[in-house]
């Protein structure tokens, strides 16, 4: 175990964490556990190594929610000895304060314990809901669940280096977000190591009938037997984006750079568990046209992982910096036409949830109070999109090669910390405002990050590929057959275009006239379906019914499955009714990201 201690951390309380870790800080994890499925639960214990700047805190504060708490030991697991601990009351959203008695001389605590059977952060998968004939096990600890399956303190503000034994079926492969092994263990024990120092949200596991295939000597990608051949076509630009990245804003560092393509029931597009990100199978589109969400959380190992928000209010400072990042490697790979229809994708997005939210609320503010909410509210397009566009408007005021010098200090003097806005703020005038006379006043940055709606001073966003496209679609609309539209070359981002400019009043007989001539209902491409779906139910376009079943049951990613959901609920006659039917078929398939936002949308009673 290492035992040098790192900083404290400091900066802003954490309003989703009952820890305090500017009294004792955990910066060593020791976790034993093992996976029953047959149970559905972790059990074992989590051997944590402290910073304590003096005697004088006499507890220390974890982070808890429906776990059983068996026993804490002052000290290692075999010869800790038994110490007094308390459960807080229980939030529904924070759950609870696990308060542990420390003594003047302690370093070491030790927690024995076990999930619960509805641990948030852990889906169990049945053979059926996999790629395979094996059971399947996958965590999603962002943005505070990882305390739903290890006593933690659960802050992105605290960082803490881990290693891991984890015990599975021996016909099952484990996985973390560490070191990882590249074939089966006979025996079903697996030991991992992290040694760069990391928050809560990025711990990560999953177990299943698993396969690893190499990329390159630092990249691979782990998928079910099925779903591997496809994976490693999808993927094979993998190591040209981490030479990218590198060459954009400094060194890869985190040893390897793997991907797990997870079940479809895993509720994001992706999530950047450092060393192996998780990605949904959604983006296997057979001509790697989806994979910008690979590097977007690729951009991650810098943006995020690196220099982490210290607090989910800050949730702009990981995600607007990394969409920036996603859109500069792509441009690298694939040219500045392709990275403007991704601008060009997301401005429409962020102008749809502008527009969802109110122009003038204070959730269109980057920098939120999300104190008493869950801070998953804050995960949406203001986030992401508002963000990178704050970026773009200084690119376009200063300089790319200036901006591109900052980001890439900023990233090396703050790597494996915490940053806050108002740090951050400081930061970014000392290093880049100051030196450019005038260019604070131009960039108006505090009306950008505390202020509502988009700034005046944002710089346009287009796309000649796109305005083709535009063009197109209203050829078609003025009566040109679809058969006889110019699509031959068309991406899948442009045919999401087309999809999402077809008239509002579109019948089901011209939505016919399109799928006869380009097959949408029958796509394998999860973006085009996800466009393509919300219109066919508008329109009473019978012939989808059958793909819309199969895609509300078979895929969990929660930015597909909220639209469809909200599309059948304004669909006349029985839409809600009908909404209400499917969903009750399809939610044992969904994550608890995904159903804890259904839920609320579809008026299901909580627990129910």
């Amino acid at each position: 175990m290492p035992d040098s201690s790192g900083p404290l951390p400091s900066g802003p309380t954490d309003p989703h964490s009952h820890s305090r870790p500017a009294e004792v800080s955990v910066r060593h994890l020791a976790l034993h556990l093992t996976v029953d499925f047959a149970t559905q639960t972790l059990a074992g214990h989590a051997t944590w190594q402290l910073n304590r700047p003096g005697a004088a805190a006499s507890e220390l504060r974890l982070d808890s929610r429906d776990l059983l708490i068996e026993q804490v030991l002052l000290g290692e697991a075999d010869t800790g000895t038994p110490t007094e601990f308390e459960l807080g009351p229980a939030d529904p959203v924070l759950g609870q304060a696990l308060r542990i008695q420390l003594r003047p001389d302690t370093t070491t605590v030790t927690v024995r314990y076990r999930t619960g059977p509805g641990a948030a952060a852990l889906q169990w998968l049945r053979p059926e809901q996999t790629a395979g004939t094996q059971p399947f096990l996958f965590t999603q600890s962002q943005a505070i669940l990882a305390r739903t399956w290890l006593p933690c303190q659960d802050s992105p503000g605290v960082r803490f280096t881990y290693e891991a034994q984890i015990t599975v079926p021996a016909h099952l492969l484990a996985l973390m977000s560490a070191s990882n092994p590249q074939q089966l263990s006979a025996s079903g024990q697996y030991e991992f190591r992290m040694e760069q120092p990391i928050p809560a949200y990025l711990m990560a596991l999953a177990v299943g009938d698993l396969q690893f295939a190499p990329l390159s000597a630092r990249t691979g990608v782990y998928a079910e037997p099925a779903t591997l051949p496809g994976a490693v076509d999808e993927f094979a630009d993998l190591e040209q984006m981490v030479a990218a990245a590198e060459e954009l804003y400094g060194p890869y560092r985190w040893q390897r750079y793997d991907l797990l393509v997870l079940p479809p029931s895993f509720p994001f597009g992706g999530m950047e568990n450092p060393r192996l990100t998780f990605v949904t199978p959604t983006i296997l589109a057979g001509d790697r046209s989806l994979t910008s969400l690979v590097a977007h959380e690729l951009a991650h190992s810098w943006s995020g992982n690196l220099v982490t928000n210290a607090t989910w209010n800050d949730f702009w400072l990981n995600e607007g910096f990394t969409v920036y990042f996603e859109r500069r490697i792509m441009e690298r790979l694939y040219g500045p036409s392709y990275a403007a229809m991704l601008q060009a994708l997301g401005h429409a997005e962020l102008g749809q949830t502008m527009a969802d939210l109110g122009s003038q609320s204070p959730d269109t503010h980057l920098y939120l109070d999300l104190a008493g909410r869950d801070p998953d509210e804050g995960m949406n397009d203001i986030a992401y999109e508002k963000g990178d566009y704050f970026l773009l408007t200084l690119e376009q005021l200063v300089g790319r090669p200036a901006l591109d010098t900052f980001i890439k200090e900023y990233f090396a003097r703050h790597a494996f910390q915490s940053m806050d806005t108002a740090s951050f703020l400081v930061y970014l005038r000392r290093e880049l405002l100051d030196r450019h006379p005038g260019l604070e006043a131009r960039l108006r940055p505090e009306e950008w990050i505390y202020g509502p709606g988009i700034p005046d001073n944002a710089p346009p966003i287009g796309s000649a590929r796109f305005a083709a496209v535009d063009a197109a679609g209203q050829s078609w609309q003025d009566g040109t057959p679809a058969s006889r539209l110019p699509t031959a070359d068309w991406s899948s981002h442009e045919w999401v275009r087309f999809l999402h400019h077809l008239p509002a009043g579109a019948t089901a007989a011209q939505l016919g006239e399109l799928d006869a001539a380009f097959g949408f209902t029958n796509s394998g491409n999860s973006e085009m379906l996800a466009a393509w779906l919300p219109r066919t139910i508008a329109a009473g376009y019978g012939p989808a019914e059958g793909a819309l079943h199969d895609f509300l049951t078979r895929v969990g990613r929660r930015k597909f499955l909220t639209p469809l959901y909200k599309a059948l609920l304004a669909a006349p006659a029985d839409g809600p009714a009908r909404a209400r039917r499917l969903y009750a078929e399809a939610r044992p398939n969904y994550h608890a990201v995904a159903t804890s936002t259904l839920d609320a949308l579809l008026g299901r009673p909580a627990g129910a």
